[in-house]
């Protein structure tokens, strides 16, 4: 497996860590390279194993890792999930083959927060890895158009920030919760109510609740 890694130096600054399969070692490769000439990004390296890779994580706790689909036979997801359990705050993107609807939500269920085809182009790629390194699921509309209505998929975080906001509590006491900056929880929070089509944050809960996402 092959890993790549991109963290926080600064404010502004994202780290990013990769894993692929050895497969797929030099396509990732080429990708975390160009991402490297990003001014804000910090792109820490690559392993091909997922041990090595789990220690690394460990260690470098990047703001992103970006996991890339081996072969078109190999959806990444099996990868996916064994770095999410052995690593639980990691924040992934998946750079897929053929990403379907079916592909998209088995990866949000595995853990991850953003999917990106291999025919993207790299801003597109960018985008995605700043959206996720704030904890927000970043989905192109397109890769979940097909097989009928797409229905808004929330992260675990999401769902526990919305039912603690469905409780009355304040922003500060959310983040105390989680064990995250009250700033990352007003950040989570405006996405959620764009997302949900709410008034504020209590109305995004309600809505949430009624349509059973939560």
């Amino acid at each position: 497996m092959g890993v790549r890694s991109v963290e926080y130096r600064a404010t502004n600054a994202v780290a990013v860590q990769a894993v692929t399969s050895e497969a797929n070692r030099l396509f990732l490769d080429v990708v975390m390279n160009a991402l490297s000439t990003v001014e804000d990004f910090d792109v820490m390296g690559m392993s091909c194993d997922v041990d090595d890779a789990v220690r690394d994580l460990r260690w470098s706790r990047p703001a992103v890792t970006v996991v890339g689909a081996g072969t078109a036979d190999d959806d990444g997801l099996d990868l996916v999930r064994r770095l999410t359990e052995s690593v639980p705050s990691c924040q992934i993107v998946l750079i897929a083959h053929e990403p379907t609807r079916d592909l998209v939500d088995r990866a949000v269920a595995a853990g991850v927060l953003g999917v990106v085809p291999t025919h993207a182009r790299l801003p597109d790629l960018v985008e995605v890895i700043r959206g996720v390194s704030t904890g927000c699921l970043v989905l192109d509309p397109e890769l979940v158009a097909h097989g009928g209505p797409v229905t808004p998929v929330l992260t675990d975080r999401e769902r526990e920030i919305l039912r603690l906001t469905a409780r009355g509590m304040p922003i500060k006491d959310i983040a105390s919760e989680l064990f995250l900056a009250p700033g990352t929880i007003r950040n989570l929070t405006s996405a959620l109510i764009k997302r949900m089509g709410g008034r504020n944050r209590f109305d995004a809960a309600r809505i949430a609740a009624e349509r059973g996402w939560l």
